[in-house]
């Protein structure tokens, strides 16, 4: 090929480079001014409702230096509530410079044929997910490769900003007569505080979720997203495409694997399927139960919910911001199997050490996330069926819960930390040799 052709067609290629990055900018450029300016009109939004008690509010501040104030909504049309979870990952595990490198290890057993033949240890894994309720929160704020969180306690973590986290949804405010969303790289700060607004709800999600284990009731989320009765049910069905309001559903029942049976407030029922919402897909029903705290339900263990509905002790109305006490250090003792024990402020798995913080585990399909606030003891050493491994929970409501050895009571467990008054370096206990946990009962628990 000539030389004058070659350069004819490095010319043209850079061109169309050039003309893509152009293309990519603008957009960008147009993205950022839309997340930037107003959208829709609250009479016309159906998600919009005076500020109610239960609903997120907080002041939002811009890296533009722009600041929006009102209730808020994450990723848009998610988490809307204080009972709701902030989620992320921690950047660090500040509790492991108490232990030393040989304690943080694992064995692994390698087996031929059934036979143990050799055993690797190997350093445990300390990286760890973040979790709390907005309700526990005061601020939100990016900082270069971080995101910091900030809870009423005054404790703050770092979030990596570049790990599934909560805070790449963006959030949207309804500031005044605007609404407005904001994508993540937008957000400087969001200060979170007490709504203004009156006491009625905003038409929360609540009902009684029946599954294979028993009964669970009290604020949902559905598919893990929908939590108002405007949020959509969206299936197909013999007519074809349905979009059907949650607040016209009496309940929803598993009709099979892929599909559910909806009956409305009228006494109609529709098959709906084809989609994640109404199907195998479903990434299951959120229900924050007082007893518990919060448990989510597979849809291989789902039966039922019946919306509306409720059971001795439960809540249909979201909590305030106020009605989250700040947490307290974790303290109690810990038994080992050799006998001794152990009794100061306590970090348990190396990570949680507040009483706001949660213990995730699960039982057959129902995952548990449990404040530490409702746990009276923990006995890892529980019986065994059909080679499932189980632990012994005792909330201090006097209900003990049968839980998997799995999650937070798992073999990937980092152990216990036990600071004992007037001794100046803290006690280490690997999971494996702990017994038991007794947890002091908290003056404020956390039941929301």
């Amino acid at each position: 090929m000539k030389t004058t052709t070659l350069t004819v067609v490095a010319l043209a290629f850079l061109a169309v480079l050039a003309l893509l990055v152009f293309a990519l900018w603008r957009y960008t450029q147009e993205q950022d001014a839309l997340s930037e300016a107003p959208s829709g009109s609250p009479p016309q939004s159906p998600l919009s409702h005076p500020a109610a008690a239960g609903d997120l509010y907080g002041r939002v501040t811009t890296r533009a230096g722009t600041v929006y104030e009102g209730r808020l909504r994450w990723g848009g049309d998610e988490e809307a509530m204080w009972n709701h979870y902030f989620n992320g990952f921690k950047d660090k595990n500040p509790w492991a410079d108490f232990v030393s490198t040989e304690q943080l290890t694992e064995g692994r057993q390698i087996e031929l044929f059934g036979v143990e033949i050799a055993r690797e240890e190997r350093p445990l894994d300390l990286g760890r997910p973040f979790m709390a309720r907005f309700g526990d929160i005061t601020l939100v704020e990016a900082v270069d490769r971080n995101v910091k969180v900030t809870l009423k306690s005054g404790t703050v973590f770092d979030l990596d900003r570049f790990e599934a986290s909560d805070f790449d949804d963006g959030i949207r405010v309804w500031d005044g007569d605007r609404v407005v969303d904001l994508g993540s790289r937008e957000i400087r700060t969001i200060e979170l505080m007490t709504t203004p607004g009156p006491e009625p709800a905003p038409d929360p999600l609540h009902g009684v979720v029946l599954t294979r284990q028993g009964e669970f009731a009290g604020l949902l989320q559905w598919n893990r997203q929908d939590c108002l009765g405007s949020d959509e049910l969206v299936g197909q069905s013999a007519e074809g495409e349905q979009r059907l309001r949650f607040d016209t559903i009496r309940s929803i029942t598993r009709h099979s694997r892929s599909s559910a049976l909806v009956t409305g407030n009228d006494g109609r029922e529709i098959e709906l399927f084809g989609t994640r919402q109404a199907g195998q897909g479903n990434l299951g029903i959120y229900v924050d139960d007082v007893r518990y705290g919060r448990v989510l339900v597979s849809w291989d263990a789902f039966l039922r919910v019946d919306f509306g509905a409720v059971s001795e002790g439960s809540v249909g109305e979201p909590p305030g911001y106020e009605d989250f006490p700040s947490g307290r250090p974790l303290t109690g003792t810990v038994t080992t199997h050799g006998g001794y024990r152990f009794t100061g402020r306590l970090v348990y798995d190396l990570d949680e050490s507040e009483t706001t913080e949660t213990l995730d585990a699960p039982y057959r399909g129902v995952d548990y996330t449990i404040p530490f606030s409702l746990i009276a003891s923990i006995e890892p050493t529980g019986d065994t069926e059909k080679g499932v491994r189980f632990a012994s929970l005792a909330l201090h409501d006097g209900e003990t819960l049968r839980l998997e050895r799995a999650g937070d009571l798992g073999p990937g467990n980092a152990g216990m930390l036990i600071f004992v008054e007037q001794i100046k370096r803290p006690e280490y206990v690997p999971w494996s040799d702990v017994q038991r946990v007794d947890f002091d009962r908290p003056s404020a628990i956390h039941t929301h």
